[in-house]
């Protein structure tokens, strides 16, 4: 069997399963990109005292801003959720959950560390993607009214979540000399290179999607940390920040690549 039949077989075990879960992928999709705030929400209560320590001792803002802080990153993230799930306001709430990562980027300083910027980043491109996804439903209630092509705003969200989600894939490459790390840098790379100019998209983020979630199993394995530990709240951050990435990956797939894509353009040729 060639490559092209390899690929052929590939692409329709794909499509098939795209066919059985397309009720229900996109819901799936929008339960893992938000999943990260929701965890993250829940985290500001339970720790509130803490994290109102950490913001005013880093930041020497005084008691009462550091509870404006957390205030806002619970009711924020939890609010955003709910419109999200609910498909109310949809606009609003990814807004919102953008405010709040440049938030956390400048209060946990995470702009001077590259590795959390870029999967911070990553987390921004699935809310692209789920704005584009909103505006499609927005523009399908409007069914029979004569429209220009998928407006370029579209398009370019599109474009912009699919290149930031692949920062993500970036984080995970290791730069060693082992056999089983080439492999694996040579494969993610392939992958990531696919999604990001749109060709074999739904492919190739599908196979992300499998590849970030074995990953993320066996390496961010918060539940066989004992929950006093600091690991235990390490983990369970990048669990879930991965799980947001790869709900980003499902809304690819589920949705395609948009008009700014390889796939898109063969169509013309």
């Amino acid at each position: 069997m060639g490559n092209s039949d390899i690929m052929g077989a590939a692409e329709d075990i794909a499509d098939q399963f795209l066919r059985m879960t397309k009720h229900y992928l996109p819901h799936l999709a929008r339960l893992c990109l938000i999943s990260t705030f929701l965890e993250d929400g829940i985290r500001m209560w339970f720790q509130w005292n803490e994290q109102r320590d950490y913001i005013e001792a880093t930041w020497n803002c005084g008691y009462f801003l550091a509870t404006c802080f957390v205030l806002i990153n619970l009711f924020g993230q939890l609010g955003g959720c709910i419109l999200i799930l609910s498909r109310n306001f949809v606009e609003y709430a990814c807004f919102g959950l953008f405010g709040i990562i440049g938030l956390q980027t400048v209060a946990y300083s995470i702009l001077w560390d590259l590795k959390f910027l870029m999967r911070n980043l990553a987390l921004g491109g699935g809310l692209l993607l789920l704005l584009a996804e909103s505006r499609s439903e927005g523009k399908s209630m409007f069914a029979g009214v004569p429209t220009i092509s998928e407006s370029s705003p579209k398009q370019y969200m599109q474009l912009g979540g699919r290149v930031l989600l692949i920062l993500m894939f970036m984080t995970l490459l290791h730069f060693n000399a082992s056999f089983f790390s080439i492999i694996q840098n040579v494969v993610g790379t392939a992958l990531i290179v696919l999604v990001a100019i749109g060709f074999k998209t739904k492919l190739a983020a599908l196979t992300l999607v499998i590849w970030l979630f074995s990953l993320n199993l066996y390496f961010n394995a918060f539940w066989t940390i004992p929950a006093y530990k600091p690991m235990h709240d390490f983990l369970k951050y990048d669990f879930f920040q991965s799980m947001s990435v790869i709900g980003g990956l499902l809304l690819v797939v589920a949705l395609g690549p948009g008009g700014v894509s390889m796939d898109e353009k063969k169509k013309e040729w």
